[in-house]
């Protein structure tokens, strides 16, 4: 359990750099993009390492624990998504705010989806 808290943790680690680089990485002047980058390759990478560890290309539990919890988990951010939307919304920019919210579901579904398509091979 300890070995797997310290993957988790790594994990976590890494993806949360990994997301505040890609976050300043990309404008949010107007719209998120940033975000809603992250969600999206969040989405894709979570999947497909899923899928490995389904098809047993991934088997050691530690090494799940720390792709698809700490990782994945770290890079992603609803809560980031929520708060924007809000922030969008309060601003008056219902549209955006809607475009938004709708966008990033549909992209995301479709890259965890195609995610999943990629790692049954």
């Amino acid at each position: 359990m300890f070995i797997n808290c310290l993957a988790v943790g790594a994990g976590g680690f890494i993806g949360s750099i990994l997301r505040y680089l890609v976050g300043n990485a990309i404008p949010n002047d107007f719209f998120p993009w940033g975000t809603l980058a992250i969600n999206v390759v969040g989405s894709f990478a979570l999947a497909l390492i899923a899928g490995l560890v389904f098809r047993g290309t991934i088997d050691n539990e530690s090494v799940s624990l720390m792709l698809r919890v700490g990782l994945c988990g770290g890079f992603t951010t609803m809560s980031t998504f929520s708060l924007e939307v809000v922030n969008l919304a309060t601003r008056d920019a219902w549209l955006a705010a809607l475009g938004y919210a709708v966008l990033t579901c549909v992209l995301c579904v479709a890259a965890a989806y195609a995610g999943g398509i990629l790692a049954k091979g």
